[in-house]
C-alpha cells in the first residue's frame, strides 16, 4: 500500500509544473457581476465573449456548449506534452465543446504563445490577456480551491455550471472533483464529457 502511495506521489510531481514565483493572493481581485461580459482574443485570431452566470460562465452565442478552461504556461513541460492531444479533444467535440487556454504564471508576448502553439500543436483558443488572471481567480474562488500552484489545471463547465469530473489520481474518490490537476489523459476528459451529455445535465 505504501509503495502505491509513493508511486502516485511521484507520478503527480512529474506530471505537473510548480510555480516557482512568489505566491500571489488569488482572491484579491474584482469579482464578476452577474451578466458581466469579458472579451478575450485568440492569439490565432478571433475572439470570444465570456458571460458571468449565477454559478460560473458561458460563451456568448454558445451558451449550450461545454467550456473547458485550461490554465497553462509556455514553460510547462506537461502543458507542452498534452497540447496536441487537447487539440484532438477539441476537434472531436467541437459541436459541443469550447476549449480555452488561459496563459498563467508568466508574462510573455503573443508571439511566444504562438510559438508554443506551433511547436506543440496547440491549435485551440489561446488567450494571452492580462484579463486571464481575473478569470482564473474567479474560477478558483467559485470552486473553493484555496491555492493553485500547479499547471496544467482545468475546469469543465456545462450550461454555466462547473461540472464534477473524475479524480484521476484517486480513482477511489467516487465523489469526483471540480477540477483536473496536472496531466490527465484526454480519454478521461472525453469520458466525463460523454457521461455528462448522456446524463442530460442541465
Amino acid at each position: 500500500m505504501n509503495k502505491i502511495i509513493i508511486f502516485l506521489l511521484f507520478a503527480f510531481i512529474f506530471t505537473s509544473c510548480s510555480n516557482e514565483e512568489p505566491i500571489k493572493d488569488d482572491f484579491a481581485f474584482e469579482r464578476f457581476k452577474l451578466g458581466e461580459k469579458i472579451s478575450l482574443e485568440n492569439v490565432h485570431g478571433g475572439n470570444k465573449t465570456i458571460v458571468r452566470t449565477e454559478k460560473g460562465f458561458v460563451i456568448e452565442g454558445e451558451e449550450d456548449k461545454f467550456i473547458l478552461f485550461d490554465f497553462f504556461g509556455t514553460f510547462c513541460q506537461p502543458c507542452k506534452e498534452e497540447a496536441a492531444f487537447l487539440t484532438d479533444l477539441w476537434k472531436e467535440n467541437s459541436k459541443h465543446l469550447v476549449l480555452i487556454g488561459l496563459d498563467h504564471f508568466e508574462e510573455v508576448s503573443d508571439d511566444e504563445v504562438k510559438k508554443f502553439a506551433h511547436d506543440y500543436g496547440a491549435y485551440y483558443f489561446l488567450s494571452n490577456s492580462p484579463k486571464n488572471q481575473r478569470i482564473i481567480s474567479q474560477i478558483l474562488e467559485d470552486i473553493n480551491y484555496a491555492n493553485m500552484e500547479q499547471l496544467p489545471f482545468k475546469v469543465l463547465l456545462y450550461k454555466g455550471e462547473y461540472q464534477t469530473v473524475s479524480d484521476y489520481y484517486r480513482p477511489e474518490n467516487k465523489n469526483g472533483l471540480k477540477f483536473y490537476l496536472g496531466s490527465v489523459p484526454i480519454s478521461v476528459i472525453n469520458n466525463d464529457i460523454n457521461t455528462i451529455l448522456n446524463a442530460g445535465v442541465k
